[in-house]
């Protein structure tokens, strides 16, 4: 075991000092970015749905300051929430979500000099500013309806009121990037997001202990590099 620390010290030593000798010139990039997200909630107990669709769209900037290795933050006009589905009933219903996303990521890069594959993670916390809900049928009377009495369904969630408007969770995307010789760059990411907060009330007495958002995120950006 002593052995195994000391070598991992001499290890961790070693890299220090190439990254120290081979100090990269940091560079600032601001820029934009526009795309499509899917998301659900996870309802405990369960609610059965499919993706929503929605849109998403803010600016960002990117800090390098070591080879491979720099920062992002992000202020992201982004759309989430749930889609129902239904077995054997024709109807329709959808919640839609909107927030300002704040994500803060670890940017790790690779590649050459007109080419970069990535990938970031970090956190990412928001406020919901928008909601809106649209059906084919009465959902606020839904729980006095035959078809969803006899089937057992979950129909509270139709017209709860967000209780956390403050959300967090965590962040995690992978992309490739095209660089101009003109300090231009353009980039198409894959990113998932957790959160980590209900967005209904959890107490004992409420009727989802849990209610999270789930997001999957395709986005076209593009940066300027300004230092």
């Amino acid at each position: 075991m002593r052995r195994f620390i000391t070598l991992a010290i001499s290890i961790i030593a070693g890299c220090a000092l190439s990254w120290a000798q081979t100090h990269y010139e940091g560079n600032i990039s601001v820029g934009a970015k526009g795309g499509v997200t899917m998301s659900r909630l996870q309802f405990n107990p369960g609610v059965p749905q499919s993706f929503l669709q929605g849109m998403m769209m803010g600016v960002t900037a990117r800090y390098i300051e070591e080879k491979h290795f720099g920062i992002i933050a992000e202020v992201n006009f982004e759309q989430r929430g749930w889609k129902e589905k239904f077995e054997d009933m024709d109807y329709a219903y959808q919640r839609r979500l909107t927030y300002i996303q704040i994500p803060v990521l670890t940017h790790i890069y690779f590649g050459s000099n007109k080419f970069h594959g990535y990938f970031n993670a970090g956190p990412e916390a928001g406020f919901l500013i928008a909601e809106s809900t649209s059906a084919n049928f009465d959902y606020e009377h839904a729980g006095e309806m035959p078809e969803f009495i006899t089937a057992n369904r979950q129909t509270q969630q139709f017209t709860l009121k967000p209780k956390n408007k403050f959300d967090y969770g965590i962040s995690a995307g992978m992309g490739m990037e095209f660089i101009s010789r003109n300090k231009s760059s353009f980039n198409l990411e894959g990113r998932f997001y957790y959160g980590l907060r209900d967005v209904f009330s959890n107490r004992k007495t409420d009727t989802f202990a849990g209610s999270s958002s789930m997001s999957i995120m395709l986005t076209l950006g593009y940066h300027y590099r300004v230092k």
